[in-house]
């Protein structure tokens, strides 16, 4: 029975052929779902052993297997395959409802509704309808100097694994490390500070962007320094290069803004390292001398940094004590510098420029001679010599002056020159000159006892030649007809192998096909004798079961049959006597008869004679 709006479903197993009634309609036709050993599906809304569908439960079915969907199922998600997992995967799981678990020793576990845990592999996995899969995870391979960071979503700590193959539990989670701004870039542009001095980090060509999981790593170059801050512990660490650094989850760069280009200017450049030394800087000083001469001063400083050995931390700490090293050192070398130009005339300072400016940047020690170099103790800076590079006049009529007389003293300076190296090269022309006569005579007489020497070894080599040609003549022909000799005796030899071995495949051929031969007739013959006896087991089989199925009486019956039918035939037609007998005896009845019932006359043939 039937009701009105009620699906169901005509398969094979109930009808080969189906025609709709009038009273039905066909929703639709419904494709076989088959599964195989590697897949599996989750049914919602099953139909349960009453043939009505469970709402709101799931079923999952595991392959190998064909199935139909009843009216109201649906699949989730689709055919699914299997979680096949290898030794380095584990899958995250999370329990829906209660239900009973195993653990890996094999006890049982009771799974409460929102418990999470982790499986690993290797193993293969089907969910049952109670569990959700949250994630597949893959361990992380690191290396010896990488890592990542790793949260504890319970307590919420954060902590660095380094080193070693890890794959997180149920209860951890890759935690992303955030930088600042100026630090991503530095740390992705890749710009080296020893190998390029441009003065500012490259701003095209940038690698990838950086994955916050991993463990942030910087190489410190050799003859550097990098700063290290750790804002859970409140203390910082200085790390001298060459050495690589790995931040902790706390942990962060120090970041130096330097003054840059000519003159300084602020915040111009920033680095994550602070280069040791040493190395030079150029700054450019406008100056005034006592009778308001302005010239403007191109110096270059060289530098660098006191570090102690052993390092002790507090004074790696003073190197980073004075955030733009470079911007204070120039400004206070250019303040020492102006005031002692200021108390000079011009020409003073032209002539004695280089000691002016060294003793009003190093100053004078207590014998009141000229230090040989400028320490900062703030941060260990070392200042060990300036070197100025150029002086030029800022007003352009003291320019036009200085090169007027600068032109005047260059003019004179190269007439004298040039007179006196004219005089130089008349007398070095003069001395060549019989350098050169004397010279000629003896390569003549050099030439004469060389070409003497010539004529010998010409003839000494002819005769040489001719020896030499012969010899080898005779030597390449008997050479010739050795080597032609081994070849002949080398070719005999080879053809008599080739022969036998020639024989020996063919003679080896033919038995091996004579035996395939002999071998295939065996199969032949044994397969013909079995195939006979196969039929006469079927006859005999067939035999027995057609007389078993007939059963005794009626073959007695059918043997019967014909004797007792010619008795009761004979009877019918009332003959007194009879003879029987059979066709391979036979009796001449034609006098039989006459003798028995007398002779008749022929009657007259008639129609049917």
């Amino acid at each position: 029975v039937r009701r009105t709006g009620e699906e169901w479903l005509v398969t094979l197993a109930q009808s080969e052929a189906y025609i709709p009634d009038v009273y039905e309609e066909v929703v639709g036709i419904v494709d076989i779902t088959t599964l195989s050993s590697r897949q599996y599906c989750v049914v919602c809304d099953p139909v349960g052993p009453d043939g009505k569908p469970q709402l709101g439960q799931e079923k999952v079915i595991k392959g190998e297997k064909s199935f139909f969907l009843q009216p109201g199922e649906s699949l989730k998600e689709g055919i699914q395959d299997i979680y096949i997992l290898s030794e380095d995967e584990g899958l995250l799981l999370r329990a829906l409802s209660k239900l009973e678990d195993s653990n890996e020793d094999g006890g049982e576990l009771q799974r409460k509704p929102g418990d999470r845990w982790l499986i690993r592999g290797p193993l293969e996995y089907v969910p049952p309808a109670e569990v959700e899969v949250l994630e597949r995870r893959r361990a992380t391979p690191l290396g010896e100097n990488e890592g990542i960071y790793v949260r504890d979503i319970k307590t919420g700590k954060v902590r660095a694994v380094i080193g070693h193959t890890y794959m997180l539990t149920e209860d951890e989670e890759l935690w992303e490390k955030d930088l600042p701004p100026k630090v991503e870039a530095l740390l992705s542009s890749g710009w080296d500070p020893v190998a390029d001095r441009s003065g500012a980090p490259p701003r095209g060509g940038e690698g990838p962007p950086r994955d916050k999981t991993w463990v942030v790593s910087y190489r410190v170059p050799h003859n550097a320094a990098v700063q290290v801050y750790d804002y859970r512990e409140r203390q910082a660490r200085v790390v001298l290069g060459p050495e690589l650094i790995l931040l902790g989850p706390d942990e962060q760069f120090t970041v130096l803004s330097l003054s840059g280009g000519r003159p300084k200017t602020p915040h111009s450049r920033r680095s994550l390292c602070l280069l040791l030394g040493p190395d030079f800087c150029t700054d450019i000083v406008t100056i005034e001398t006592a009778d308001h001469a302005r010239l403007q001063l191109q110096l270059a400083y060289n530098w660098h940094f006191e570090v102690p050995s052993p390092p002790d931390p507090p004074a790696l700490s003073r190197l980073f004590s004075v955030p733009d090293f470079v911007g204070d050192a120039c400004k206070a070398l250019a303040s020492r510098i102006r005031g002692a130009v200021a108390s000079v005339s011009f020409d003073d300072f032209h002539k004695n420029s280089n000691r002016i400016i060294c003793s009003a940047v190093f100053g004078f020690d207590a014998e009141l001679q000229v230090r040989s170099c400028l320490r900062f103790p703030q941060n260990g800076l070392v200042v060990s010599s300036v070197d100025i590079q150029s002086v030029e006049p800022v007003d352009q009529r003291t320019r036009d002056a200085l090169q007027r007389s600068v032109q005047l003293a260059i003019e004179i300076t190269t007439n004298s020159q040039e007179a006196a190296a004219r005089h130089e090269a008349e007398r070095l022309e003069q001395e060549a000159q019989g350098r050169l006569e004397r010279q000629k005579i003896l390569d003549q007489a050099e030439a004469e006892r060389a070409r003497k020497e010539l004529l010998e070894l010409e003839a000494l080599s002819a005769a040489v030649e001719s020896a030499g040609a012969a010899r080898a003549e005779a030597q390449s022909k008997a050479e010739a007809a050795r080597i032609a000799g081994e070849a002949a005796v080398e070719q005999a030899k080879l053809k008599a192998e080739a022969a036998a071995i020639e024989t020996e495949s063919e003679l080896a051929r033919l038995g091996q096909a004579r035996e395939q031969e002999l071998r295939f007739a065996r199969a032949q013959g044994e397969q013909e004798a079995a195939r006979a006896q196969l039929l006469a087991e079927v006859e005999v089989q067939k035999f027995q079961r057609v007389t078993e199925a007939i059963g005794p009486e009626t073959l007695r019956d059918i043997a019967l049959a014909g004797p007792e039918l010619q008795v009761k035939l004979l009877k019918g037609l009332g003959l007194q006597s009879a003879l029987i007998t059979d066709g391979s005896s036979p009796i001449n009845l034609f006098s039989t008869a006459g003798g028995l019932l007398g002779i008749l006359p022929r009657p007259p043939p008639g129609p049917h004679a």
